[in-house]
């Protein structure tokens, strides 16, 4: 093998996740519901829900399989008030631990508070998006310092 055949891209972080549902009119008010998102676009059978540098976008689709395992997370910056808005709005959570459900179309979501995970977004994407308050636990800090990934701390 050559060099050119061995040199693989790395992962940088995650662009955007694509959701099919059933009628996009039904998923916009499910999710606007639970979340606060400002709406990049929309079509007819198409919308793209803003995350400041990443998105979701939501498909019409007529297929209604369900994946028992295969998740993806969404970090939100406060579980409290997702685990409170989940109930509000009668969604029921999966018998797991964390927050976890399926949305109307079979999609599994976790959430996961901002301050807990080591995922961190750039501080002029925080402050773009309002979130510039939030902070890290010690426990979040000392998962990215195993990678050398810490913020550097200003106390």
């Amino acid at each position: 093998m050559t060099d050119a055949e061995t040199e693989r891209p790395s992962l940088v972080g995650i662009n955007h996740v694509a959701l099919e549902v059933g009628d996009i009119d039904d998923a916009l008010e499910f999710y606007e519901d639970l979340f606060a998102f400002e709406l990049r676009s929309r079509s007819d059978s198409k919308a793209f829900l803003d995350m400041g540098d990443q998105f979701i976008a939501l498909a019409e689709s007529d297929d209604t399989d369900r994946d028992g395992q295969r998740h993806f997370g969404l970090v939100v910056d406060d579980t409290d008030a997702a685990q409170r808005r989940l109930e509000d709005c009668s969604v029921e959570r999966l018998d797991v631990p964390g927050l976890e459900f399926h949305d109307p179309w079979g999609n599994r979501v976790q959430l996961v508070g901002y301050s807990e995970i080591q995922f961190t977004k750039a501080d002029h994407v925080l402050e773009g998006m309002g979130l510039d308050e939030l902070e890290k636990t010690d426990g979040a800090i000392a998962e990215l310092e195993e990678k050398g990934l810490a913020p550097e701390r200003s106390d």
